[in-house]
Formats: structure tokens, sequence, C-alpha cells
């Protein structure tokens, strides 16, 4: 591969054709896994004279970790460039998801926006600087996350094994630097039931009456309990009953039903005792009911940092977001991070999802301005 060659443009096609669905839930295609999308950005990387390895977090879904040379014999502080390689599904878009088709001054496909165009925009301008990276006061590091859309288990196991000066997460945010955004708590609930035929629902266990009293008691508990907490940035925290399924017929007493509330938390929150104090009260109604959650915890980076000020003035300011992403994983470590990139997050997970030109452009022009200012 002649990675210097490619245009943004041309990369992103390259990366949309590449299927990286997360296998979680319905993906719509038998074609799930980061693992050759992970290997193409490898080779990219080590054109680029970068030491790359291929960390395998899942079976068959790696995170590609890439680190530049650099030169002088100080330990130089790491910024690490970090957008996820995963997807998600594909069920009902009304565009070939891995076409890549450029049309209307735009690039279409799955992942265009988010976050493909990000890894493009970024390994772009590392191509551009590439001979100067060395020379800079930070080392630059790059770092293709798995799993960031269910469960972010990519950013978790990286975060781990390190933690560099600085990090910014590609997201699709019209260059802007979020550096502050809403974490979240997943609450599924299950309960199971005796069937029995609907003319006889005594002989039976309702599975969903079940689910109903737990949701009855959460309508008015989870409004009690994230009254009073904001942030200037994120405003008030949310929640949302998302889901609700049981039963196979109305003749049949249903013998299982589940529910899955998403809940989006400030930075005031204490998430993890959130989640015990709700499950405590859901086993108190309905000892059986059985309890899953997925955690996120909220970014908060200070505004004034310098990595975080010097990011903002290459590009579109500071914003906060609503959504969550992989930085947080990092903050929660202690090390500065933030969200970044080019396209609009309104794109994303969308049945025709795409990307601007002009958009993807601005972002290799953002990141290449940011890697001038670390000389």
């Amino acid at each position: 591969m002649n990675a210097p060659a490619l245009s943004a443009v041309e990369l992103l096609q390259e990366l949309i054709r590449i299927p990286s669905v997360s296998p979680d839930g319905d993906p719509g295609t038998a074609n799930t896994g980061e693992a050759e999308c992970a290997e193409f950005i490898f080779d990219f990387l080590k054109a680029l004279g970068a030491e790359v390895e291929l960390r395998e977090v899942l079976p068959g879904r790696p995170n590609v970790v890439g680190k530049f040379p650099s030169r002088g014999s100080a330990k130089k502080p790491a910024v690490l460039f970090a957008p996820h390689t995963d997807t998600v599904s594909v069920v009902g878009m009304t565009i070939d998801p891995f076409g890549a088709e450029v049309r209307d001054g735009r690039v279409w496909g799955r992942g265009a926006s988010d976050t493909k165009g990000s890894i493009a925009a970024m390994l772009i301008a590392l191509a551009t600087h590439r001979e100067s990276i060395p020379d800079l006061q930070n080392e630059i590091w790059f770092a293709g996350l798995m799993s960031e859309e269910t469960g972010q288990m990519g950013s978790k196991a990286l975060a781990k094994e390190f933690q560099p000066a600085f990090v910014i997460a590609g997201e699709p945010t019209l260059c802007q630097v979020v550096h502050a955004h809403k974490g979240c708590l997943w609450l599924r609930l299950e309960a199971d039931g005796i069937a029995a035929h609907g003319s006889t629902p005594e002989r039976g266990e309702n599975a969903i009456h079940k689910i109903l009293r737990v949701l009855d008691d959460l309508r008015t508990r989870i409004p009690a309990a994230l009254e009073g907490h904001s942030h200037p940035l994120l405003g008030t925290p949310t929640w949302n009953l998302g889901m609700l399924n049981g039963g196979a017929r109305a003749n049949i007493v249903p013998d299982h039903c589940s529910a899955s509330i998403d809940m989006r938390c400030v930075p005031s929150q204490d998430i993890a005792a959130f989640a015990r104090e709700l499950e405590s009260a859901i086993h108190a109604i309905e000892p059986g009911v059985r309890v899953t959650t997925i955690q996120c915890a909220p970014l908060d980076t200070p505004a004034d940092d310098p990595y975080v000020a010097k990011l903002a003035s290459c590009g579109a300011g500071l914003a906060g977001a609503p959504w969550f992403c992989d930085a947080a994983i990092f903050g929660a470590m202690g090390v500065p991070a933030v969200a970044a990139g080019p396209g609009s997050i309104a794109d994303a997970h969308t049945a025709n999802e795409s990307i601007a030109i002009p958009h993807l452009e601005d972002g290799v022009e953002f990141f290449s301005r940011f890697l001038q200012a670390l000389r």
C-alpha cells in the first residue's frame, strides 16, 4: 500500500468498503467484527513508519495500536489519536452500506460519519506530517478501537495498559472539541413466567405483569433520583424506556418478558451507586427479575487544560454533547480526553449515512493544524 498517495476521500471509501459492523444485536450482515478494518489500518500505519500491533480484545476483534518514531533522548508526553473501528447495524439502510458511493458532494455508507470519517482525516493528517512527527514535542500514537458502539471494550483494554498525556477520540463533531458529555446507564430487565392457555390464566404466571410492576415503580423512582442534577453545558439527565418485549400471542400467558431503559447522566451523578440503588429497589418489588447494566461514566475534561485549549484553537471551539464515547474511559483514568472529528452526529446511525466531502477535508486540516501546534 502506498499510503500517502491516497486522498482523504479515497481512504474513506476504502474504509467504508470493509464491513466492521458490531456483532451485537441484529447486525444485518454476516460480515461483523473489526479485524479486517484493523488489518487495513495496520498496513497503512506501517507504511508511514509507525510501530504497529494488533491487540486482540475479543476473539477476532482487535485494537490496532501504532506508535510513531520520536527523536531525542528525553521521554516525551504521548498524544493519542483514538477513533473507533466498529459501526452500528446496517439493518434498514436505504443505500448500499458498503458501497462508498461519491455523489452530491458526499461520501455515502455505514461509518462515513461515525466514525470512519475521523479515521480517514486523522490518518491523512498523520501521513501528511509523518516527516516532522519525530521532532514534535509529543510522542504521537494512533489507536483504532473496537467495540465503542457496545461496551467500549477496546478503550477499556487500552486504558488499562496505556495512559497518555492527551486523548482525542474520533467522533463526528464538526471539528468542535467536545470536552464534556453525558454518561450512560443502560438497564435491562428480564422476567420468566409460566405459559398457560389464555382462557385459564390462573394456571400460568404472567411474566409481563412482573415487568410492569417494576416499571410502574421506576416511572416515579427514576425521575425523582435525577431531579436536582444538572451541568452548565449538558443540561439535565434523561431517561427513556426504549424496549418492552413479551409474549407470543394474545391467547397465551407469556412466560418471558424483557425491558430496556436508557439513562443519560451528568458528571454530578454516581452512576455505579445509582445502578445499585435501582437494582435493590427492583428486587424488593420482584425478587425474580434479573437486572443487568451497562455503564459509561460522563466526561468532564477542564476547558482550560492546555491540550484542550490548543486543540480548540485549531478547530471550531469547545462544546458539550448528550451522547457518550471512548473519551470518557480515558477520562475516568485521569487522562485529559476529548472527542473531535469531521462530520455531523446528525448523520450518524442513519439509514443513508454520509459525510460531506468539505467536512472531511476540514477534518484533515483540523488535525494537521494540531500536529503543527505540537512543534
